[in-house]
């Protein structure tokens, strides 16, 4: 009987349970957004931007000098107001003007945006020679964001040479965050190091780029899910793959990305992507409605003539920040997080508890009887 009680103590303490390694609740996303500060508002578009009809009074605004009265500036501007209205090839002659005019100064930013003008149009190859050669006149711009646009188009020209299309690893959490680490050659004490300024440099892709990109919004997913088992941030990783599914072109794309975001959500308990769907839309939302103030602001001010730069400048100068409140019945109940277990497995770690309990009380019961024995035989004596 003793020798059974211990075998059950043994397996009740050995074989594993089905517990979470961490749940989902209000905390869980809040810490995720301070070890990634913004990137749940540039998921879902909730940032300072600009509408068409800004950069369409831009191009106007700067092209009202003639050429040759234009500062580095202006032609800058000039450039990218038509990169981001669509017109790629206008942008590209506009910034090969300027440095056939300045082939020394402003060169830095000349092969930026040169580079990334090109990689907007598909012309990858070309628009990785200049993004290049930006990377080594000024390695540590914008907190050298050059360096992981040209190793994010790499990965992409890679993965397409090999039959992907979107996403570019359909299956697997490892994707942009292994190619990163092989061609940086980062030790393992530095990987997470490395991680976290690749997400900045994405970030900052979205910010100044395309923040609707399913390849930056799927290579955002794949580094935030790999900062370590402590440190990753699952919950920001699925909300990027699933904003991916609503940009990809086709049905099979957008179903690979929802494949993605719910195989991320099963690494933990407690959130059904039905929840993260809801929440992201209503985020969505909140974007889109800040964003038509914006856009309604900047077709005023351009209508009544005002200078957009002036008025922008005027009426927003603070980024916004999306809140974020927790579920209505735990704010009710008076709990900060909740751990949404299944009843199931709440009903069996009880049950396993019981079992554990049972058998040390019966263990504690057979020592003191063994005990008793010995002293009735000390005490009658040969």
């Amino acid at each position: 009987m003793r020798r059974t009680i211990v075998l059950l103590v043994v397996y009740v303490l050995l074989v594993p349970t089905p517990l979470p390694a961490c749940f989902w609740d209000y905390d869980t996303l809040q810490m995720e957004r301070q070890r990634f500060p913004y990137a749940q508002e540039l998921i879902v578009g909730h940032f300072l931007r600009h509408s068409e009809a800004y950069y369409q009074w831009r191009v106007q605004d700067r092209s009202a000098k003639p050429s040759a009265e234009r500062s580095l500036a202006d032609f800058d501007d000039l450039a990218v107001a038509y990169e981001k209205l669509g017109e790629h090839d206008r942008a590209i002659e506009v910034i090969q003007e300027k440095m056939a005019r300045w082939p020394d100064q402003g060169r830095y930013e000349s092969e930026a945006n040169l580079g990334t003008f090109l990689i907007h149009a598909g012309r990858y190859e070309e628009g990785l020679e200049h993004i290049q050669r930006a990377i080594e006149i000024n390695p540590k711009a914008h907190f050298g964001r050059e360096v992981y646009q040209k190793l994010l188009v790499e990965y992409v020209i890679r993965q397409r040479e090999q039959g992907a299309t979107l996403p570019l690893k359909p299956r697997g959490n490892n994707g942009f965050t292994a190619f990163v680490l092989e061609q940086q050659q980062i030790p393992e004490a530095d990987r997470q190091a490395e991680i976290r300024k690749a997400v900045k440099g994405v970030l900052g892709m979205m910010r100044f780029g395309n923040y609707r990109s399913p390849i930056l919004l799927e290579a955002l997913g794949d580094l935030l899910l790999a900062n370590g088992e402590q440190d990753d941030s699952k919950l920001l990783a699925a909300r990027a793959y699933l904003k991916a599914s609503y940009e990809a072109p086709d049905t099979k794309a957008k179903e690979e990305y929802r494949t993605k975001a719910a195989e991320t959500l099963q690494m933990q308990f407690g959130k059904k992507l039905s929840e993260l769907e809801t929440e992201l839309q209503q985020d969505i939302k909140t974007a889109e409605e800040y964003y038509a103030r914006i856009e309604a602001d900047e077709h005023r001010w351009s209508e009544n003539g005002k200078n957009l730069d002036h008025e922008f400048n005027l009426k927003y100068y603070k980024n916004p920040t999306l809140p974020y409140a927790p579920d209505p019945e735990v704010a009710q109940s008076g709990f900060k997080a909740k751990t949404g277990l299944p009843v199931a497995q709440l009903v069996q770690r009880a049950l396993l508890y019981v079992m554990l309990a049972g058998a040390v009380v019966l263990l504690i019961v057979l020592r003191i009887s063994r005990n008793r024995r010995r002293r009735l035989v000390t005490d009658q004596g040969p």
